[in-house]
């Protein structure tokens, strides 16, 4: 392959590259601010969310798509659009505009011109910054908004609060993440999400599950049960698609299509894992097996991990050349960055000045090369009539937070693949499969994309015990939703739904990854413990109610104060907690509690709801925060 000299005209693409960028933090709103807190989702705003919008800003004046997966998680969403956030925003990035001019005054005082320009660079950056965020009316979804209604991003979406589906206690825990999750999405962005990033990538399928560890207080644990396997949640939900990382799919069987055998094509299931000569085993999608409606079988896309390994890895990838600027050191008080990474072992006394320009044009060479490494790993499916697809998932904070230069390769990347003929197109996901068919159905056992490919990262000896919290809290919840005494649309209502987003809240899969990766483990143990004190302050609430028709005053007090502090998902519905309780494809009531849910009808039979509806763009209203 050669990227040498621009093509004439765009022939059929023989073979797809499909970014996606898993947009998402905890909520941190109300929950501090520096080193931990608010100052997170003001970072990642300014060094990552903004950034993206400038490139898919310069993309589409030259006529390009990035046509990347954008998942913007729920409660990312919630934050972006709290008033909180949109207050205090420009006043960080004010912060970080004095600290430049200072940092500017200083080097000039001592001769330093290099890193006095630097200094006017940062300056710039910040003040662009807060330039784009005005211009968007302090609204950052409304920009990205704005390319998805376009056609030239697909916004996709992720667990309400992130919760790891493969240790949630109930099936009714799962599949409210994934309800949630959908109405969320479809009140900031106006369209219903066709895909969805599994939180962690992680997978179980269906089958009989025993609790792992006991309650907290010391009761035995819940008995086992048969449980739903994630593909159903999302199926349930109309999800078409969602990504498990590779080794799900390299250790996978075969299963034969219920179609395949309708129409007499015999194929026995097979046990025998994919062989590693089939070259394409990792560039198609398939459907998910198990014990659900196939009429409505969800589709799985897997990681491709050699283009993963270059974006990703500090010491063998592109972020570890020593152009690159240097995450690590900074200079105080304003904690701007003036050092290059130099070399991965270089020690911080030794790192050199940071050039943005030549780190700028460094990115044009790991583009060209990315795309030859993706050109290299689909060769042998070129010629196939059913072109390859190689799916890269990142974190989005990856590029421009931890990755300053992410953005701009980004944006090469693009240029590359539409200024030259490689033969490759960038598309979403739900784009590639409405021409192309999935390759058939496998069966996967239960995983992540977490270290040693388990659920060892969120459960292991230093975040069992979270768990002994999670689950009484999630039946608990389950028990107060099913008995329905909570419908009075007053004051019950309200004490339950709130009992119900600190139960969200502390099913994050945060705060497990936090305490793991030893990066914030203070903070996340905070974090928990807070949740499980407020989800059993709400309780004892309930419970008071339930027996006496009211509340006391400093119970009410109590319950405000919560509510502010954790005002997220205005629009939450504990009828998705109730036992059994699933979103129906083709209206009527749940046989197995008598609930009327939502119609909700799809595939051969009726079109898709995904047409933008002017009436889901209202942003949620928030009480005033009297500390902002």
């Amino acid at each position: 392959m050669s990227a040498s000299t621009p093509a004439a005209s765009k022939s059929k693409p023989a073979g797809f590259l499909s970014f996606t960028l898993h947009a998402h933090l905890p909520y941190v709103v109300n929950h501090g601010t520096w080193p931990h807190g608010i100052e997170w989702l003001h970072e990642a705003a300014a060094e990552t969310y903004l950034p993206l919008l400038r490139v898919l800003r310069n993309l589409e004046q030259d006529g390009i798509a990035l046509n990347c997966n954008l998942n913007l998680s729920p409660i990312l969403l919630e934050q972006l659009a709290h008033p909180v956030f949109k207050a205090d925003f420009p006043r960080y990035v004010e912060r970080k505009i004095v600290a430049a001019r200072e940092d500017e005054a200083y080097f000039l005082s001592t001769g330093e011109t290099h890193y006095a320009e630097t200094a006017r660079f940062w300056h710039r950056y910040f003040s662009d910054a807060l330039s784009d965020f005005e211009s968007f009316d302090r609204d950052i979804i409304k920009g990205f908004r704005y390319f998805n209604d376009k056609g030239l991003i697909e916004i996709i979406t992720c667990g309400a609060t992130h919760g790891y589906m493969p240790l949630l206690g109930t099936d009714e825990s799962v599949r409210a993440q994934v309800r949630t999750a959908v109405t969320t999405h479809r009140r900031h962005i106006g369209k219903h999400p066709k895909g969805i990033w599994a939180p962690e990538c992680g997978y179980r399928p269906a089958g009989f599950w025993n609790y792992p560890v006991p309650n907290a207080d010391g009761s035995p644990a819940a008995p086992g049960f048969n449980r739903i396997g994630v593909e159903q949640a999302l199926s349930e939900s109309d999800i078409d698609f969602f990504f498990v990382d590779t080794h799900l799919v390299e250790e996978s069987a075969r299963i034969a299509s219920p179609y395949d055998l309708l129409r007499g094509h015999i194929a026995p299931e097979s046990e025998e894992p994919m062989t590693l000569n089939d070259y394409r085993r990792l560039y198609q999608p398939y459907y998910v097996d198990g014990p659900y409606d196939k009429r409505y079988a969800t589709t799985v896309f897997p990681r491709d991990p050699r283009t993963g390994v270059q974006v990703w890895s500090g010491d063998s990838g592109y972020p570890g050349d020593g152009n690159y600027l240097d995450f690590h050191k900074k200079r105080w008080p304003g904690g701007h960055r003036y050092w290059s990474v130099t070399g991965s072992k270089v020690d911080m006394a030794d790192k050199q000045p940071y050039n943005p320009q030549a780190a700028a044009e460094r990115t044009q060479s790991h583009a060209s090369h990315f795309v030859h490494l993706v050109w290299e790993a689909l060769q042998a499916g070129l010629t196939d009539s059913i072109p390859p697809v190689l799916c890269s998932p990142f974190d989005a904070e990856l590029f421009g937070h931890w990755w300053f230069e992410g953005p701009l390769w980004l944006e090469a990347v693009a240029r590359v693949i539409h200024d030259y003929p490689v033969g490759l197109e960038l598309t979403s996901c739900s784009q590639y499969l409405d021409k192309y068919p999935r390759a058939g159905f496998i069966s996967m056992h239960e995983g992540s994309w977490g270290a040693e490919g388990t659920n060892h990262v969120w459960m292991n000896p230093d975040t069992s015990w979270t768990y002994t919290h999670i689950y009484p809290a999630e039946l608990y919840t389950r028990d107060v939703c099913t008995s329905g005494k909570w419908k009075d649309g007053a004051l019950g209502e309200r004490i339950v739904k709130q009992l119900c987003r600190e139960l969200l809240l502390l099913e994050s899969s945060d705060w497990q990854f936090l305490i793991t990766t030893g990066a914030a483990r203070d903070y996340a143990e905070l974090r928990f413990e807070t949740h499980n004190d407020q989800f059993n302050e709400v309780k004892s609430i309930w419970q008071h109610f339930e027996s006496n028709g009211s509340i006391t005053r400093e119970q009410e007090s109590r319950l405000a104060a919560i509510e502010l502090r954790d005002s997220i998902f205005p629009d939450i519905d504990p009828g998705f907690w109730i036992a059994g309780a699933r979103q129906l494809r083709e209206g009527g009531r749940n046989p197995e509690d008598g609930v009327a849910l939502t119609a909700n009808t799809r595939g051969d039979k009726a079109p898709r709801p995904h047409d933008h509806d002017p009436s889901l763009t209202q942003l949620p209203k928030y009480i005033p925060n009297p500390v902002a």
